[in-house]
């Protein structure tokens, strides 16, 4: 405990890494707390890969103040790696084995007595929606299957913080959406903490409680995902109003700011009035509506996506491929 909060998971101050001449990470700072997702976002190139290889011990780190699990990474490397779990971007399974003698050698590797491994293998089989293809070797399984399976070995070692390096990477949509379910499961039913590396501007979204914006080295912006949305312009609500006469009435009072965006069909009468997206601000436009007895007949709120964000905070998009690092 630190003045009465729990330390983070993972926490970094300072992190730097060069290899020769290229400075890969430059000085950042990444605080991660128990039992949430966090993402850090960025195209190829930006880093992501030697955060993650620096956090788990692979690769030493040239500077920088750094506990994972509340263990000094320098002083107790041992004790990080008891306590971590890492799924990288591509599959560490036996495809000559099946899925089953896979998550049982893993048992093996750490020790487990034979029929708690055998008994671990197949609730993680059930877990993992692997029972079918339990018995089939892994050069037989999808894509999906072999990262699920991959994901599944991670959770013999029942590690309290995992790291997932672009877990999703390749993968079809319907297979990236039931690996995100999987992500979310293993945070809401075991509460371990998840450190999500990704490219997938949407996966981020969908899946981490904080998302840190790594671009070439640096870290450009740290927050939820709606207060990485309010950082950039072109949020706004939109009012809808009954008739023209409302309509007319709201564009008086709000000022040259409100643009109309409908005037015919259906959907006619709505304003679209500049925000951030905040309470605060909607709260602010409501109240000035309702004191000129201004009857809004429905409203929606639009924020920018993350790709606005990422393009706006970079001056390029995450799909734009750079050295990778």
């Amino acid at each position: 405990m630190i003045n009465g909060h729990h330390a983070p998971a993972i926490s970094a101050r300072g992190l730097r890494k060069a290899f020769g001449e290229h400075v890969v990470l430059d000085d950042i700072d990444i605080a991660v707390p128990e039992g949430t997702i966090y993402s850090l976002l960025g195209p190829n190139g930006a880093g992501k890969t030697t955060t993650v290889q620096i956090l788990t011990t692979l690769i030493g780190a040239d500077a920088g103040e750094i506990r994972v699990g509340g263990h000094d990474l320098v002083a107790e490397p041992k004790a990080v790696r008891d306590v971590i779990g890492v799924t990288g971007q591509f599959a560490a399974v036996d495809e000559l084995l099946t899925g089953r003698e896979n998550l049982i050698l893993m048992a093996d590797l750490n020790h487990l007595p034979r029929k708690h491994g055998r008994r671990l293998a197949a609730e993680l089989l059930e877990r993992f929606d692997l029972v079918e293809a339990a018995d089939k070797t892994v050069a037989t399984y999808s894509g999906g299957m072999t990262r699920r399976l991959d994901l599944a070995m991670t959770l013999v070692g029942d590690p309290r913080i995992i790291f997932l390096d672009e877990p999703t990477t390749g993968l079809d949509p319907r297979s990236r959406r039931t690996m995100w379910e999987i992500i979310r499961g293993l945070v809401d039913d075991y509460g371990v903490t998840v450190f999500l590396t990704t490219q997938y501007l949407e996966e981020a979204d969908q899946l981490a409680d904080r998302i840190a914006v790594l671009d070439n080295g640096r870290l450009v912006a740290e927050g939820t995902a709606a207060e990485l949305k309010r950082l950039v312009p072109g949020g706004h609500i939109r009012l809808q109003f009954a008739d023209r006469t409302g309509l007319d009435a709201a564009v008086r009072l709000l000022g040259d700011t409100a643009q109309v965006l409908d005037e015919a069909g259906e959907g006619a009468f709505t304003l679209a009035v500049p925000g951030d997206g905040g309470v605060a601000s909607l709260r602010a436009v409501l109240d000035r509506l309702d004191g000129g007895q201004i009857e809004v007949e429905g409203l929606a709120v639009h924020t920018p996506n993350l790709d606005d964000v990422f393009l706006t905070l970079t001056g390029h998009s995450t799909s734009e491929k750079e050295i990778v690092a």
